[in-house]
Order: structure tokens, then C-alpha cells, then sequence
């Protein structure tokens, strides 16, 4: 074999094992990446399934808690947190951490495990009602639709989250944060509807409840029952659209 010859040989050999190297590279930054979409795919679907069941929430006050030891002294952080569906269902939480981020979200976690629904007629409670706790006092009655929330911003949270848009609100104690909201709550779990009322009274349902309340909660179911047709028929129409 002459000089030549070997010279292509040994250059057709080098030309394979480079196009052989770089192919196994492409298939390595290939898996990668479809392993790396994988996951962020993933990751971005997760986010999307959390950004659609989110929950209102509201921090009502931090207060900064400090300590001293032999060794110097230590700060903490208490956050009071509401958290709601805006429609009818809300929660108080109390969270404590040395970060303010991580006392909220201790706070938000506690408020989720002691939610509790909230009977509504048309955005207002179903009665007045008054709450206590600790040396805090709360009275709420009902409003009229386009009054709004009447309340200090400790209520006027809780109200936000649980999705009432109008109603009165007046706070006759203490006006530390955590006592007013606790009141609130406390206020909010003493409405009925005005089934149960009758049921309990052994009375007919409109000898328990007014006229005016009665019109206002048809009219609500109404409207309600109304917007979820209108929700169906926008969806069906979009997904004929669709096809």
C-alpha cells in the first residue's frame, strides 16, 4: 500500500469517528432536552393547576415578637392571614416563623384547614348577628345591593374573602387586629339560613324570614342559576367553535 492510500485511509477513519461523535452528542442534548421539557412542562402545568383553583388572600398584620436569652436576643415574626374563595367559603389562620414569608405561609396553611361557609342572600348575610372574642365585639347587619362593605380594614379582609360585597359593620371593643378578626369569624358562624330556622321553631319558612329576604334570595338563585346557563352555552358554543 502506498503512502497515499494509507493517508485517505486514515483520513476516512478520523472523518467517521467525528460524524459518529458528534451524532451521539445530538442524541445526548436530545434526551436532555426532551427530559428538560418534560419537566418543565410539567412544572408549567402544575402552575396552571394552581393558578386555577387560587384562593383571596389577605394579610392582616405582622406583629415582630423579640426575646432575650442568655446568649443575646432573638425576633420572631406572628402573621394573621384570611384566605377565601370569594364566594362564600373563608378561613383565619395564625402562623409563626423567624421570616415573615414563611410565617405567612404557615398562616395561609392554617386558615385553609379551618375554613367554613358563610350563608350569603345577594352578596349580604342572612340576619344580624353579633360575635365575641376575648375582649373584641363585632355586630353585622345586612345591607342593601350597592352599599359595599361598611367596615375597618380587619373586617372589611374577612368580608373580601368570603365573598360579601355588602353589608354594615361596627367593631365595640378591642381593636387589637387578632381580636376583632376572631370576633368576625366568630360572628359570621353564627348565621342560619332560613331553613334551619324554621326547622328548629317548628314554624313555616315565611313566618322565620321577611318578604324582602325571601324575594332577594329567589332573585339571587335566579341570577345564579342564569349566569351557570349562560357559562355552559358560551362553553359548549367555544368547543363547536373548536371543531
Amino acid at each position: 500500500m502506498s503512502d497515499n492510500e494509507t493517508k485517505e485511509t486514515q483520513v476516512a477513519e478520523e472523518t467517521q469517528n467525528t460524524v459518529a461523535t458528534e451524532s451521539n452528542n445530538e442524541d445526548r442534548k436530545g434526551r436532555r432536552g426532551q427530559r428538560g421539557e418534560g419537566r418543565r412542562g410539567e412544572r408549567r402545568n402544575r402552575r396552571e393547576e394552581n393558578r386555577g383553583d387560587e384562593m383571596l388572600d389577605r394579610v392582616v398584620t405582622i406583629n415582630r415578637v423579640s426575646k432575650t436569652h442568655k446568649g443575646g436576643r432573638t425576633f420572631s415574626f406572628a402573621a394573621l392571614v384570611v384566605v377565601g374563595d370569594g364566594d362564600g367559603t373563608v378561613g383565619v389562620g395564625y402562623g409563626k416563623s423567624r421570616e415573615v414569608p414563611a410565617a405567612i405561609a404557615k398562616g395561609q396553611l392554617d386558615a385553609k384547614k379551618h375554613m367554613f361557609t358563610v350563608p350569603r342572600v345577594r352578596g349580604t348575610i342572612t340576619h344580624p348577628v353579633q360575635g365575641h372574642d376575648a375582649a373584641g365585639t363585632v355586630l353585622l347587619r345586612p345591607a342593601a345591593p350597592g352599599t359595599g362593605v361598611i367596615a375597618g380594614g380587619s373586617v372589611r379582609a374577612v368580608m373580601e374573602c368570603a365573598g360579601i360585597t355588602d353589608v354594615l359593620s361596627k367593631s365595640m371593643g378591642s381593636a387589637t387586629a387578632v381580636n376583632v378578626v376572631r370576633a368576625t369569624v366568630d360572628a359570621l358562624k353564627q348565621l342560619e339560613e332560613p331553613e334551619e330556622i324554621a326547622a328548629r321553631r317548628g314554624l313555616a319558612l315565611n313566618e322565620v324570614a321577611p318578604d324582602a329576604l325571601l324575594r332577594a334570595r329567589a332573585a339571587g338563585i335566579a341570577e345564579a342559576r342564569k349566569a351557570r346557563e349562560e357559562a355552559a352555552a358560551k362553553a359548549a358554543a367555544d368547543e363547536k367553535d373548536g371543531e
